[in-house]
This record gives structure tokens, sequence and C-alpha cells, in this order.
């Protein structure tokens, strides 16, 4: 690991690495995908948009599209198994 950094330091490590990634996933996704981030110059001369197909395309992305074909259940395997009846 190197001298400057202690062994008990990897477990906080870890979480704080996992965190700040999700930080930038999100922060990356709003400002470039958002339709109520304007960054760009010609973008914030508009003062109302209306974006109603933009924000569908935002708020129904794919991870949502893919828990849409899941089972409500955290999980599935062990509410099987426990509500069962012997």
């Amino acid at each position: 690991m190197g001298r400057w950094m202690k062994p008990e330091v990897v477990p906080l490590l870890i979480p704080m690495v996992v965190v700040a990634g999700l930080c930038s996933f999100s922060l990356g996704r709003n400002l470039l995908s958002n339709p109520n981030v304007r960054v760009s110059k010609a973008r914030r001369l508009n003062a109302v948009d209306d974006h109603a197909e933009e924000g569908e395309r935002y708020a129904d992305h794919a991870f949502r599209k893919f828990l849409r074909t899941r089972p409500p259940e955290i999980f599935p395997a062990i509410n099987r198994f426990f509500s069962e009846d012997k």
C-alpha cells in the first residue's frame, strides 16, 4: 500500500470512494441530460421551455424500465422459502 496509508484506513476508504462515485454519476447525469439544467448560453436565453418529451425521456431512463420487469421484492428467493406452506 505505501508508507502513507495505514491498513485501518481501507474500510473507511472503500465506502467513501463508492459515495464519491455515486455523487459524480448523479452530478454528471443531471448536467448532461436534465432538461431543467441549462449550461449553454443559447438554452439559457429561453426563459420558459416546454420540455415534455425530453422530461419523459429523462424520468423514464433505462434502469427504471429494467426495474418495471422485476418483481417488487428485495430477496424473492428468501421470501418464497419462508412463505411456502409446509
